[in-house]
C-alpha cells in the first residue's frame, strides 16, 4: 500500500527580493534576535536553552574559515551574537507574513538541534542551490520554474526522489550488463494480435544434392552450412575434421583481422566428438549437426570468458548458458570461438585492438558485431551469431560482404546476453547465404521465460513461399540488379516510398538506446569505469548525456516511437521492399519498428584511392530486403531467389593473395 503523502507546505513568498525585505523588517524588531550557535553564546547572555546548545557545540570540530561542524554534521559559518539580545520563542502556530521563513527556521533548528541566525535562513533560500538548480533546468528544457517552485522541487527531490533512486539501485544495479531483472515495460513488434497464439513450425529444409568433399581445406572453409551438413550426414567428413579446419583458420588469420577473443578449443572438440558419436549411432540432428560456429562475445557460455569487448570485464566468466547457445548446442552445432564485439557492444574497437575488414584490411569492420562478420567473411567459421541494437548486424555485414539477417524483434530470446536496450536488442546470424540464415534462424528462434520480450513468432516457411504472388517495392537507393533479377523470376516489382511524418527518428533511437544502456551500466559509470573505456568519444559521452534525459521526455520519445510505428505500418503497402541497408535513418527506423531485414551482397567495386601498382582489395556492394514484422520468411525467400541465380555471396576476400601494396599500415 502506498503511504499517504505529507501535506503540502504553505505557499512561499513571491520572490527572493520580497522575502529579503520582509526578513530585514523582521530583524529590525527590538524584541527578537537570531544568534548562531557558538561557544561564545554562553558568555553573551544567552538563555539557558541556548547556553546548553552552545555547550554541545563546544565539542564540535572547527574547520577552515571558522566553519563549525555540529554533531549533526551540518556546517554553518561561525558568528557571535551581540551581548544584548532578547530571546523569545519563535511562534509555532499562526501564519504571519514571515511564516515561510519561520517554519523553515524551525525545520533547520529541529534538524541541527542548534540555533541559527536569520542570515543563515536566507542562505537556505534560493540564493545558491536553487539558482544552480534553475540554471541546470535549461539542460532539461524546463527552465520555466520560479524560485519558490525550485525550492519546493529541491526539497521534494531530497526527501522523496533520491531515497527512492538509491533504494531501487540497491535492488537491481549491483551487476552490470542487464543480464538480470529485465524491465516489465515491454515492446511488442507484432502488427497483429494473434501471432503469439500460433504454433511455430520447423522449416522444411531442402537437401543439397551431389555434394562432394573438396580436396583442400580452403574450399571446405567456404562451403555453405547446408553443403557442410550434407558432407557430415553422408559421412564424407567428421565434425572433428571440420572443427580442425576452422580452428586452424581462426588461429591463422586472427593476428591480421583481430576478430577472435577466445578460441573454445577444448569445448569444440568435446562437442564435435558428441556429434560424431551421435551420427555413428544413427542419430542425425539436422543441418547444423557437427557444424562449427562462433558467438559474439556478449553471449554467455559457462567456463569461458564473456568479456563484452571491454577492458573492465576482460576476465569476466558468467556461469550462464545463453538461450541461443543452448539452442545451437541442442541442434548439434560446435562452438569454436567467442568473437569480437566492440567494447560494450559499440562499434569495432575492443580491448585487444580493432577488427579489420577481410575485403580491405586497411579498413575496419564497423559495428559491434565486427568479429562475427569478419570471421564469416574470411572463412574462419561457416556462420556466427551477432546482435543489433542500431546497425551492429547491418553495418559489419555490409562492410565485410556477408549475408546476414536482423530478425523481427523478439524472435530470438536474449537470455544470457549483455543488454543495451531491452526494446531494441536483437540476435541474428551471419552466413554465406540466405539459405544458411534461414537454417540458423530456425534453430535459434523461440521464447524464453527469462526474456519477457521474446515470443514464439509463427513465421512462414521461407522454402515454400510463392514469390510470384508477392508485390515488392524498391526505393530510389535500391540496387537495381536485385530488382531486375526478382522481376525476371516473376515477382511484381514497383517503385515505393515509405511515408511517415515523424522527423525525430534518429533522436528517438538515441534517447531510447542511451537511457536503457545507462540503466544497465549505472554502477559501471558511478564507479568511474567510463574513464577506462577503449574509445572515449563513444559510450562515455553518450551515457553522461543520458543522465540529462528526464523520465517524462523518455516516455515522450516512446510515444513518438508509437506514432512512427503506426505510420510505417499504414505506409507498408507492399509485401517487402528493397533499399540501402546502411542508410542511418533507415537503420534507426527499422530498429525502432522491429522489422526484419536481410543484408544481401550484390557485387564488388574498386576501393577509393587505390595504391599505385594495383591492389586486390575491394569494396563490397550490398542492399537490404525489408519485410514487415513477423515476415522474416518473405525477406529470406526473396534473398534466396536472388542468390539462386547470382554468385556475389560466394566470392572470397583476398586475405591469402595480397600483393606488396596490400600490407597493413598500423
Amino acid at each position: 500500500m502506498r503511504l499517504p503523502r505529507p501535506p503540502r507546505p504553505p505557499p512561499r513568498l513571491p520572490s527572493h527580493h520580497h522575502r529579503r525585505q520582509r526578513l530585514l523588517h523582521l530583524l529590525a524588531a527590538p524584541i527578537l534576535c537570531f544568534a548562531f550557535l557558538t561557544p561564545a553564546l554562553a558568555a553573551a547572555g544567552a538563555p539557558p536553552a541556548a547556553r546548553s546548545a552552545a555547550a554541545a557545540a563546544a565539542t564540535a570540530d572547527t574547520g577552515e574559515g571558522g566553519i563549525i561542524r555540529t554533531r549533526a554534521a551540518v556546517a554553518w559559518p561561525a558568528m557571535v551574537c551581540p551581548s544584548k539580545c532578547t530571546w523569545l520563542p519563535l511562534p509555532n502556530s499562526g501564519r504571519c507574513h514571515s511564516y515561510t521563513l519561520v517554519s523553515k527556521y524551525h525545520k533547520i533548528w529541529k534538524d541541527t538541534k542548534g540555533v541559527i541566525s536569520a542570515t543563515e535562513v536566507l542562505k537556505k533560500e534560493p540564493v545558491s542551490d536553487a539558482i544552480a538548480l534553475k540554471d541546470s533546468m535549461k539542460y532539461f528544457d524546463a527552465d520555466f520554474f520560479n524560485d519558490s517552485k525550485l525550492r519546493e522541487m529541491e526539497d521534494g527531490a531530497k526527501e522523496f526522489n533520491i531515497p527512492a533512486f538509491r533504494e531501487n539501485r540497491k535492488l537491481v544495479t549491483s551487476e552490470n550488463g542487464g543480464l538480470h531483472n529485465p524491465s516489465v515495460l515491454l515492446f511488442k513488434s507484432s502488427w497483429s494480435g494473434d501471432s503469439m497464439k500460433s504454433e511455430a513450425k520447423t522449416f522444411d529444409y531442402p537437401r543439397a544434392s551431389a555434394v562432394h568433399r573438396p580436396s583442400n581445406d580452403e574450399d571446405i572453409a567456404f562451403m555453405s552450412v547446408i553443403e557442410l551438413g550434407e558432407l557430415i550426414r553422408t559421412k564424407q567428413i567428421t565434425s572433428r575434421e571440420l572443427t580442425d579446419v576452422f580452428l586452424r583458420r581462426l588461429k591463422r588469420y586472427n593476428p591480421v583481422l583481430e576478430a577472435v577473443v577466445t578460441c573454445t578449443e577444448d569445448l569444440a572438440y568435446k562437442q564435435a566428438k558428441e556429434a560424431d558419436d551421435l551420427l555413428a549411432q544413427g542419430n542425425y540432428l539436422g543441418p547444423l549437426h557437427g557444424i562449427p560456429y562462433g558467438l559474439k562475445d556478449i553471449i554467455a557460455v559457462p567456463r569461458y570468458k564473456t568479456t563484452w569487448g571491454s577492458w573492465t570485464f576482460k576476465n569476466q566468466v558468467l556461469d550462464t548458458e545463453a538461450f541461443v547457445y543452448k539452442r545451437l548446442k541442442s541442434a548439434g552445432a560446435v562452438l569454436v570461438a567467442k568473437l569480437v564485439t566492440g567494447s560494450l557492444a559499440y562499434d569495432d574497437i575492443w580491448f585487444g585492438g580493432r577488427t579489420r575488414n577481410p575485403w580491405n584490411i586497411e579498413e575496419f569492420s564497423t559495428g559491434s558485431s565486427a568479429g562475427p562478420a569478419a570471421s564469416t567473411s574470411a572463412g574462419m567459421v561457416p556462420f556466427a551469431i551477432g546482435s543489433e541494437t542500431a546497425g551492429s548486424i547491418t553495418y559489419p555485414a555490409a562492410r565485410c560482404g556477408v549475408t546476414a539477417l536482423r530478425p523481427t524483434f523478439g524472435t530470438v530470446a536474449r537470455t544470457g546476453v549483455m543488454s543495451i536496450s531491452e526494446s531494441l536488442d536483437k540476435l541474428g546470424p551471419f552466413c554465406r547465404s540466405a539459405v544458411d540464415c534461414a537454417i540458423v534462424l530456425d534453430a535459434i528462434r523461440g521464447k524464453d521465460a527469462s526474456d519477457p520480450s521474446s515470443r514464439e513468432v509463427a513465421l512462414g516457411d521461407p522454402f515454400h513461399v510463392d514469390i510470384t504472388k508477392l508485390t515488392v517495392g524498391y526505393l530510389d537507393d535500391a540496387e537495381m540488379e536485385v530488382v531486375d533479377v526478382l522481376s525476371s523470376k516473376g515477382v511484381k516489382m514497383a517503385p515505393f516510398k515509405l511515408n511517415y511524418t515523424v522527423e525525430s527518428v534518429q533522436s528517438i533511437l538515441n534517447i531510447t538506446m542511451d537511457v536503457d544502456m545507462l540503466a544497465h551500466f549505472d554502477n559501471w559509470q558511478r564507479e568511474g569505469h567510463d574513464d577506462d573505456y577503449e574509445a572515449q568519444d563513444q559510450w562515455p559521452v553518450e551515457l553522461r548525456r543520458a543522465r540529462l534525459v528526464p523520465a517524462v521526455d523518455y516516455i515522450q520519445a516512446q510515444r513518438a516511437r508509437g506514432k512512427l510505428i503506426k505510420e510505417v505500418r499504414d505506409s507498408f503497402t507492399v509485401d517487402a521492399f528493397i533499399g540501402n541497408v546502411t542508410d542511418w535513418e533507415r537503420v534507426c527506423l527499422g530498429n525502432l519498428v522491429g522489422m526484419p531485414v536481410v543484408v544481401v551482397p550484390t557485387g564488388l567495386k574498386s576501393i577509393a584511392d587505390p595504391p599505385k601498382g594495383g591492389t586486390k582489395r575491394r569494396t563490397t556492394v550490398t542492399t537490404g530486403i525489408y519485410a514487415p514484422p513477423d515476415h522474416d520468411h518473405i525477406a529470406l525467400a526473396l534473398a534466396m531467389a536472388y542468390q539462386s541465380v547470382t554468385d556475389h555471396n560466394k566470392q572470397r576476400p583476398p586475405i591469402d593473395d595480397l600483393g606488396p601494396n596490400d600490407r597493413i599500415h598500423r
